[in-house]
């Protein structure tokens, strides 16, 4: 069975109009049993009131991954991209050598809600921007951005009732964003995770309906 973890168990930061919750080591909280899982060095679930956000900051030798769950996000980035990122599109930013960006809720009145995934990169180049529209499929795991490590990385909808099954991988993380999910005796909810590290598949269902983002690492 994988592991599950519990929302409540994240790092919690608290900022100027921003709240994030940390699946992972990250700043001043530190676990040495939560330092990454595979290439995944961070996940972080970020709040951002409106108006507010990320200004512009620098990162290198990673792989970012970013779902937008409510709201929009303004991205601006020294690749020369910006604009505004909705639900149901994906980004990808790799900041090879290095690359500035900023990040805001694109809204005065509505909060945004996204989740931001970043890995060890085998990018040791010019940094690079993707961005891909994810179809609403139901049951299948739908690809969402290519990144320049070991990894895939799939958004799931679950119908009421529904199932799908994870394929085998080195490990698999699945990452609920809403609703419910069901992995053997395991019940996930929102913000939990289920991790698993024995090289096999995944079979998850939902009684509700349910929403998450499936990580095949393959190293």
């Amino acid at each position: 069975m994988p592991e599950l973890r519990r929302a409540e168990r994240r790092f919690h930061t608290a900022g100027d109009g921003v709240e994030t919750w940390h699946s992972f080591s990250y700043g001043v909280h530190y676990d040495p049993e939560q330092i990454g899982f595979g290439p995944i060095m961070a996940i972080n679930t970020e709040h951002v009131a409106p108006g507010r956000g990320y200004d512009v900051h620098e990162h290198a030798d990673v792989e970012i991954v970013t779902w937008v769950l409510e709201g929009v996000l303004r991205h601006e980035d020294s690749t020369g991209q910006s604009g505004d990122v909705r639900p149901g599109t994906a980004q990808r930013l790799s900041a090879g050598t290095g690359v500035r960006h900023s990040e805001r809720n694109g809204s005065d009145t509505e909060p945004l809600v996204f989740v931001q995934t970043m890995l060890r990169s085998s990018r040791d180049d010019a940094p690079e921007y993707a961005q891909v529209e994810v179809p609403g499929d139901t049951g299948v795991l739908v690809p969402t951005v290519d990144v320049h490590a070991p990894a895939e990385v799939f958004a799931l909808r679950l119908a009421p009732g529904g199932r799908a099954v994870v394929p085998a991988a080195a490990r698999v993380l699945v990452v609920v964003t809403s609703g419910t999910v069901v992995c053997g005796d395991l019940l996930a909810g929102e913000g939990d995770e289920l991790r698993s590290a024995d090289g096999l598949g995944l079979e998850l269902a939902s009684p509700r309906g349910a929403a998450a983002l499936v990580w095949l690492l393959h190293a």
